[in-house]
């Protein structure tokens, strides 16, 4: 039917533009039945440093490895997901292990056990499930360290949202001894991982282990969370870049080596660049790029884009200068391009803010972590998860994205 354009029936034709974008954004997946849906992808290339070519600003996220073109499709971004992801790993922390073929799970009482056989050897997972009074089953948050992470156990308790703890030591130390770890044990021919590389692999153990315990513990697999902070808001945005069974990624003042980009960091004053983050969480072969930052093929941008087009809040803490927290701004603001491109730019936000310590969530931020609780993990679509709030009104972001 013809519709002449009045005064009359522009509102009709906006509706139908947002009713358009509503269900555009629904065709878009909120989270994946598979670890990596990008695994028969083919590998990008992968050349040596000085085969690198210089890019001073942040890497275009939809430009071809092998520059043979842009694509800012859904569809193209399952295999161009898999190209960032394969470098991040093959430069940065070393190949993340895919599941074994050996793993049983069980529930009892109130812990999850998992336990993965390889190479002769048995690494035992034990994780701790508090589990909201019902029959489920229940979306559930995976906290590094305690069940909630960092953040206020009520936010997730009081919504019925079952709490998960990863003791994220049974696989690998925080100051790890390279090759002496127990994912080592199950994997000796990879003493080059960093923990960046181990730790997700645990976390994806224990979603495994929830996939095998299903008919005993009443956990919604489709809703599914990861957080942590500082160090462990690194490691969850790693988990949540690296496994695409998570719906919703916290990553509570992750600093250098997470969110914040290490081009960006590089012209900041004292903190965590990538000569000065800690060896033990990254391959050795990177540190080779401490003073060439501008030849890595991807920067930290593009590992929260990995999360892409699920669902991801970024919170920093301006009182801690080694955070780079301007540097995370910059990178949050190239990633969140990527959402907007898949045409869910409400599924990533960033809360940037002050005035409270390390690691301890204030009042100010419990409106917007809140928020994408109720939406993601939840399913509450009028949940307000436009968020970007944050105090560097006057940095010059764009200048650091030429494409």
């Amino acid at each position: 039917m013809y519709l002449p354009l009045t005064s009359r029936s522009i509102p009709l034709i906006i509706l139908l533009s947002l009713l358009g974008g509503a269900m555009a954004a629904q065709s878009v997946p909120l989270v994946y039945p598979r670890e990596h849906t990008g695994a028969d992808c083919p590998e990008p290339p992968l050349p040596g440093l000085e085969e690198l070519p210089v890019v001073a600003t942040l890497p275009d996220p939809f430009a071809a490895s092998d520059g043979s073109g842009r694509d800012t499709t859904l569809i193209g971004w399952r295999c161009r997901r898999a190209e960032i992801l394969a470098e991040i790993q093959h430069y940065e922390v070393g190949r993340k292990p895919p599941r074994p073929d050996t793993l049983t799970a069980r529930f009892d009482g109130d812990s999850l056990y998992v336990a993965v056989t390889r190479n002769g050897y048995t690494l035992q997972l034990s994780a701790a499930v508090a589990l909201p009074a019902g029959a489920g089953p229940f979306p559930a948050v995976i906290g590094i360290g305690p069940g909630a992470g960092s953040l206020p156990p009520e936010l997730f308790a009081e919504r019925g949202i079952a709490q998960i703890a990863f003791n994220f030591s049974q696989v690998m130390a925080n100051t790890q001894t390279r090759g002496a770890e127990p994912i080592n044990h199950l994997y000796p021919e990879q003493t080059d991982m960093g923990a960046y590389a181990a730790w997700p692999w645990g976390v994806s153990r224990l979603i495994d282990g929830l996939e095998l315990t299903q008919d005993v513990l009443p956990i919604d697999l489709s809703r599914l969370g990861v957080t942590g902070c500082s160090f462990a808001g690194k490691m969850a945005l790693f988990a949540g870049a690296f496994d695409e069974r998570i719906a919703l990624t916290i990553a509570q003042e992750p600093g250098g080596g997470g969110g914040a980009a290490w081009r960006v960091s590089e012209t900041l004053g004292e903190v965590e660049t990538l000569g000065r983050t800690s060896h033990a969480w990254f391959k050795e072969s990177m540190f080779q790029f401490a003073n060439a930052v501008d030849r890595l093929p991807f920067d930290h941008h593009e590992l929260m884009a990995l999360i892409a087009p699920r669902a991801f809040l970024f919170l920093g803490n301006t009182d801690y200068e080694w955070l780079a927290d301007e540097s995370g701004y910059v990178s949050a603001r190239a990633a969140h391009e990527v959402w907007k491109a898949l045409g869910v730019a409400d599924r990533f936000g960033f809360s940037i803010n002050g005035g409270h310590g390390h690691c301890q969530l204030p009042a100010e931020q419990w409106p917007e972590v809140g928020a994408f609780i109720d939406k993601f993990l939840l399913g509450d679509q009028a949940a307000d998860t436009e968020v970007m709030i944050h105090p560097f009104k006057t940095v010059d972001y764009a200048r650091w994205m030429e494409w």
